[in-house]
């Protein structure tokens, strides 16, 4: 038989924080109330793996800064995926697409873009395709074997490079 390990100090801080840190979140982030409540859910859960090094005075401001983030890549990834609950227009009627086709002169600016990317190192350039399709620092440092700081002074540098040269 397995026994439940009980955290008191959970127990006292969930009961007080929970309520304060579902609003600050939602006031951080606009995302529907089950999202928030996903992330915050995760802050509490990371709040255990790192209790020790969070002070007890800083603990809210610890968990809302988590569930924040969270909430923001929650929001990143579900604007990735189409839903399949979201109604169906109704049986005849055509769903008009927004025109994305760019005109003459945003096909030059498109094309002079990518030029300048391509100058750019090769490391630099990888990040900078990952980051361009919505990978975030971790994702991005797990797909190419390199830290997250890494990825960050990576994109930094082509930042520095492709907009001071304009």
């Amino acid at each position: 038989m397995g026994t439940q390990t009980s955290h008191p100090r959970l127990e006292t801080a969930y009961a007080e924080l929970a309520p304060k840190l579902q609003r600050s979140v939602g006031r951080n982030v606009r995302a529907p109330d089950c999202l928030i409540e996903e992330a915050c859910q995760i802050a509490w859960s990371r709040w255990l793996v790192h209790q020790d090094e969070v002070a007890p005075g800083s603990m809210l401001g610890w968990l809302t800064t988590t569930a924040t983030r969270e909430a923001l890549r929650l929001l990143k990834l579900q604007s990735r995926h189409v839903s399949l609950d979201a109604p169906s227009p109704p049986e005849g009627q055509v769903v008009e697409l927004p025109v994305r086709t760019p005109g003459p002169e945003q096909m030059v600016e498109f094309r002079d873009r990518l030029a300048e990317v391509r100058q750019l190192p090769v490391r630099q350039q990888t990040a900078v395709w990952m980051q361009s399709f919505g990978y975030d620092y971790r994702e991005i440092a797990a797909r190419t074997g390199s830290t997250r700081r890494t990825v960050e002074r990576q994109l930094k540098q082509a930042r520095r490079r492709l907009f001071d040269d304009n």
